[in-house]
């Protein structure tokens, strides 16, 4: 049986082909946990901490249709990842994720009451989950010397 939350593992050049770049890192808020001291959202399965990493995606396609290249990827960490440092002076770190999932779901908050469903404008959408961040393996687009 298919479970209801499939986890696809996929590798992050496959997802960012062409690089990101880390723009920060920061607890994920629990709301359900509003007002408590330690209100950071937790893994469902293993209880660890979850963090959002910001990344842009390099990807020159990825800012086309009104898409932002921001992208938001979770990551599973007892720890806060800590983003290598960047190779370039002035311009944010080239990394890439460990244990990278994709988890595709539909997005249905484009429909509205009373529409009828053939007019529901919902659309395939997907998350992505890791379990480490690391510095990027190869720089994109660079030529090797």
């Amino acid at each position: 049986m298919v479970p209801m939350t499939l986890k696809v593992p996929v590798p992050s050049e496959y997802v960012f082909p062409a690089g990101a770049l880390c723009l920060g890192v920061s607890p994920q808020i629990d709301f359900e946990r509003r007002g408590e001291a330690d209100n950071q959202a937790r893994d469902k399965d293993t209880g660890e901490r979850v963090w959002v990493v910001r990344v842009m995606d390099l990807d020159p396609e990825a800012g086309k249709f009104g898409r932002s290249t921001e992208v938001k990827v979770k990551v599973v960490a007892s720890q806060q990842p800590v983003p290598p440092p960047s190779m370039v002076p002035g311009y944010p770190p080239a990394v890439e994720f460990e244990g990278l999932t994709l988890t595709p779901y539909v997005d249905s908050q484009r429909c509205k009451p009373g529409r009828s469903s053939g007019d529901c404008r919902s659309r395939m959408a997907y998350s992505l989950r890791a379990t480490a961040i690391r510095p990027a393996s190869a720089v994109p687009g660079a030529v090797a010397a």
